[in-house]
């Protein structure tokens, strides 16, 4: 009678007491997840407007002094509203007004409390996480455990279809540098599947009927795992630890946790794709670990590597980009690897010096070996080593770098965990933004450390250089695909926007570019990240269309808003971002005919706007209904601004 009253006076906070479960429900009451027990297991559910989009599903941990997945009780649930504004210069929206309901199940196992479940539930989103308590062990109390796995599961509708990216083996690829969440995603494939046998990489893409769902994690840092979702029959997905392999075998599957300890926090968002692209939920649930030392500069660069190769890094060359750099407006230029040998550290030296008469600075390019794999670029065995890694970046702050971007880690075990934040925080005592590169998935890094800038974690533009299949398939892989998944999540630095036609120095052979140079436009406007090194070329000047070069010449990095206009995962997008009072409306198509929309753009003032559109610079007037016929070629793009 006393737990009914609870529940009762607990429904102002959405929290009502329903048979055979508790129910919590978003501020407006659209999304609900009801919480139950089946036979001393923890479980829950999660609708959307009344359709089911996670039937019940287990929770639950298992550790070296308890399982925590059976043979539980649920003994009360302290509910509360969660209302808070943050401001973040470095994600999709600056600005975020950030309201749930909280609800903090507690659970009991032989009369102790051993466990607490937190959900968030927004208006888009589901988050939960796992509190672990002390145990009371005779007279002593246990202060830590070993979390050797989790039970949590999500059970999809059987009939759902999936935008899933595969888990790669671990120690394969190149330089035996998998997994590095580098893999192509499937397009409406059939959920019961289990990617190439080890799973998928976060975050994972559904469809239900008319309904989205995205899965990740967020909050990971150095008191975890990186995580992955394994697949099995009829829609049934748990989440997975690291496998042995990664790192070369370096450092345990499990967790080592102090107690009381958390555990990342799984989210899931729902609804209508709109939900999907505009969450916020990967930084609304976590808090800052360090706050940036400096005000950090982000803003647009260069780099020669993504032409040139390994041959371009000399000085000649590199003073040439930083020339080319300065006349574009760009803040800096990224000396990619082989910097050590090939240009050496007094010249690096000058050359940073030469930078800064140009309004240029520089990114310094790092392998982050160690012994996890064999990748031979250097500087390496620097990044892995605190010793040599603060010396390092004392000095680089001496010499006035930028940032480094940090390549080629080796899964995602708690040791190499630590290693991102360990790295994070010394280059933040050095005042240096942070690039990973060959890496792990970053979860809520931008709010949780100042300095993080970036993270590749997908399959991006250097594979442009490498594989003509991957040109002649980029809309379809990358353009109408990574804004529906791998960048909703985090900052994604793809390097990308190419202007040249073909991936070389003399912009004559090699592997060739089939997309438009609208499209190059318009990705600079859709693929998000802070700080953007684009595939120009010093060529670009003289062989590219000068309203592209204009146009790549103003981008912005740093975005105040972001709203969905329209689009299908691996067919196409149309999106706007906000930076200040401007509106940029992007689009590509990736489908095999064109595309012919009449755009509602009620975000842009009645008038003339500039288009972006079959390659040329021409403008249109909008009605005074805000509308706009557009009309988008297969692979090619569309730019709206005013």
């Amino acid at each position: 009678m006393r737990k009914n009253l609870l529940f009762v006076c607990l429904a102002w906070f959405g929290l009502l007491s329903a048979q055979g479960g508790e129910v919590v429900t978003s501020p407006d009451g659209r999304i609900s997840v009801e919480l139950s027990m089946t036979n001393g297991q923890p479980c829950y559910q999660v609708t959307y407007d009344g359709q089911v989009m996670i039937s019940p599903s287990a929770l639950g941990l298992k550790t070296n002094i308890g399982d925590y997945s059976r043979d539980l009780s649920l003994t009360g649930v302290k509910a509360s509203d969660i209302k808070e504004n943050y401001t973040l210069r470095n994600i999709k929206q600056s600005h975020v007004s950030y309201e749930a309901r909280e609800a903090v199940a507690q659970y009991e196992q032989q009369g102790q409390h051993v466990m607490d479940i937190t959900f968030r539930i927004s208006n888009r989103d589901v988050a939960f996480r796992y509190t672990i308590l002390p145990k009371k062990q005779g007279r002593d109390m246990t202060m830590c455990c070993v979390v050797e796995s989790e039970a949590t599961a999500f059970q999809l509708p059987a009939t759902a279809t999936s935008f899933l990216a595969p888990q790669a083996k671990p120690m394969t690829g190149f330089a035996r540098t998998a997994p590095s969440y580098e893999t192509r995603y499937g397009i409406d494939e059939p959920v019961g599947k289990n990617g190439w046998g080890q799973g998928y990489t976060f975050p994972c893409l559904f469809k239900a009927q008319d309904l989205w769902l995205l899965i990740s994690e967020t909050g990971t840092d150095g008191g975890y795992v990186g995580c992955r979702l394994l697949g099995e029959e009829g829609g049934r997905y748990q989440i997975g630890f690291p496998q042995q392999e990664e790192g070369n075998g370096w450092g345990s599957t499990s967790v080592q946790m102090a107690l009381p300890g958390h555990t990342p926090w799984r989210t899931i968002t729902v609804g209508p794709l709109k939900n999907i692209v505009e969450t916020t939920v990967a930084w609304d649930v976590v808090k800052t670990k360090h706050a940036a030392t400096r005000h950090y500069e982000y803003g647009k660069g260069t780099w020669s590597w993504i032409i040139g190769m390994d041959s371009s890094c000399n000085f000649d060359e590199q003073k040439r980009y930083i020339d080319f750099a300065a006349q574009m407006g760009y803040r800096s230029v990224l000396i990619d690897a082989l910097w050590d040998t090939q240009i050496g550290r007094p010249r690096i030296a000058e050359l940073a010096e030469y930078g800064k008469t140009k309004g240029v600075g520089l990114y310094l390019w790092y392998n982050s070996n160690g012994s996890w794999n064999d990748a031979p670029q250097s500087p390496r065995g620097i990044m892995d080593n605190s010793t040599l890694r603060k010396a390092d970046m004392r000095w680089m702050h001496d010499i006035g770098i930028l940032g480094i971007k940090v390549d080629f880690f080796g899964g995602d075990k708690q040791p190499m965990m630590r290693l991102y934040e360990d790295i994070l925080s010394d280059a933040n005592d050095a005042g240096l933004m942070v690039i990973f590169h060959g890496c792990t998935l970053p979860r809520g890094w931008e709010r949780m450390y100042g300095n993080y800038v970036a993270s590749e974690a997908v399959l991006a533009s250097e594979n442009l250089h490498f594989s003509q299949g991957f040109c002649d398939n980029e809309a379809r892989d990358c353009g109408a695909m990574y804004p529906f998944t791998r960048n909703v999540v985090g900052s994604m630095d793809f390097g990308g926007s190419a202007l040249n036609k073909f991936y070389s120095a003399d912009n004559k052979r090699g592997t060739q570019r089939k997309t438009s140079d609208v499209y190059a436009l318009a990705t600079a406007v859709i693929f998000q990240s802070a700080v953007q090194h684009f595939a120009l070329a010093p060529n670009n000047l003289q062989d590219a269309p000068r309203w592209a070069i204009d146009f790549m010449k103003q981008v912005p990095t740093e975005w105040d808003e972001v709203r969905f206009i329209d689009g299908y995962p691996g067919q196409y997008i149309i999106l706007a971002r906000r930076a200040g009072d401007k509106w940029y409306v992007a689009g590509i198509n990736a489908t095999d005919q064109p595309l012919k929309q009449t755009l509602s753009l009620p975000m842009l003032n009645e008038g003339t706007v500039s288009l972006y559109q079959n390659n040329q610079l021409t403008t249109a007037k909008l009605t005074k209904k805000k509308t706009l016929k557009i009309e988008i070629p297969t692979g090619g793009g569309v730019v709206i601004t005013q």
